[in-house]
Order: C-alpha cells, then sequence, then structure tokens
C-alpha cells in the first residue's frame, strides 16, 4: 500500500500517523494492510493523512489505482471535488492554477474519460482566473466546448430532493450556481467554504 510506503520512507509509524492525522489507529491498520480501500475512506480522512505524510489526496488515490491496474475505476465524484477544494484552500487561488496547469491534469482526466473531473477541474481554475482577474488559459477550448449530458448535483442536494420528495432544492442550487461550474452541467455553488 502506498501508506505503508510513505510511513517507511519517513521513518513513521502508523500510531504516529493515527496520532498527527486523528484518524483512528484502527482505520489507519486497515487502510496500510489493505483491508480498506482508500477510495472507499471519507475525503475528509483522505485529506487529514495526505496532509501529514506531505502529499496530496490525489497522489494517494492516483497510486492505489495505478497498483490495481484498473483505469476504469476511480474515486467518487464527491471525493474529488472535496479534494480539489481543499487543495484550493491550502494552496491558495494563484499556487492552485499554476499547479493544475502545469501538470496538465484537465487533459489528462478528459483523454482518460473521465469527463466530470476534467470539466470540474477546468470550471475551477477558470472560476479561480476570473475572481483573480486573470486571463483564461486557452489550450482548453476544446474542452471547453464541451457538457455533460445529465446534471451533476452535489450529493446533499441530490439527498434533500429525494427525502422531501422536492426539486426545490435543485432549482434552488441551479440558480445559484458557479457560472464557469454550470457551463459544463455541473451544479456548483460553493467552493471556499470546505472543512
Amino acid at each position: 500500500m502506498i501508506i505503508s510506503e510513505l510511513l517507511a520512507s519517513q521513518n513513521m509509524s502508523q500510531y504516529s500517523l493515527s496520532k498527527k492525522s486523528g484518524v483512528s489507529q484502527a482505520a489507519i491498520s486497515d487502510i496500510c494492510s489493505g483491508k480498506t480501500a482508500l477510495c472507499k475512506c471519507a475525503a475528509g480522512t483522505l485529506y487529514r493523512i495526505a496532509k501529514v505524510l506531505g502529499v496530496t489526496v490525489e497522489t494517494l488515490l492516483e497510486a492505489e489505482i495505478e497498483r490495481e491496474k484498473n483505469t476504469d475505476f476511480r474515486a467518487s465524484f464527491e471525493t474529488f471535488k472535496s479534494s480539489v477544494c481543499h487543495r484550493v484552500k491550502d494552496m491558495g487561488d494563484l499556487d492552485f492554477i499554476v499547479a493544475t496547469l502545469q501538470s496538465d491534469q484537465i487533459r489528462v482526466f478528459y483523454e482518460r474519460g473521465w469527463y466530470p473531473e476534467s470539466l470540474y477541474l477546468l470550471a475551477m481554475v477558470d472560476y479561480l482566473s476570473r475572481v483573480n482577474e486573470l486571463p483564461i488559459y486557452k489550450n482548453y477550448n476544446d474542452i471547453r466546448c464541451q457538457r455533460l449530458s445529465q446534471p451533476v448535483y452535489s450529493a446533499g442536494v441530490l439527498l434533500q430532493s429525494a427525502v422531501l420528495h422536492t426539486d426545490k432544492y435543485k432549482k434552488d442550487a441551479e440558480m445559484n450556481a458557479i457560472p464557469e461550474f454550470i457551463r459544463f452541467n455541473i451544479i456548483e455553488s460553493e467552493v471556499r467554504d470546505v472543512i
């Protein structure tokens, strides 16, 4: 497991990782032994572990996916979105934009057929560029003309709509959606207020 390798390279014990990250020692043990797959962990758990180990959540997930050699398998979109928002919060807008453009992750996801992830990252870069009054990076214009066939709502909005048997929450989310996201049919209204 990638976490075991990172622990060994940093001469850190599972116990120490548990104490520093706030993730239970049992959960760390299950992850390191392979009993619990990283992609099944909550976004907050992944974030806390990654932060202590000095890597990104994407690094942890990509390493696990590569190990499984199954390119069709990936973390949930909710986990991905949460991870991106946490990276923006930790890195700051400009560093996030630079790192994302340098890694070309938008194109990598797109070519892999992971369209929601690709379009979400592109929307985030475009949104952050607009709010920071930066020019739009034009190398992704071919991707900018794409759109998901069905709207993608947050899990919270879907849950509220299902439990209360009303589309009111979906409509409200659409009305408050950030333009750069809704352009791709991703209903996202909050990227700053992450815990």
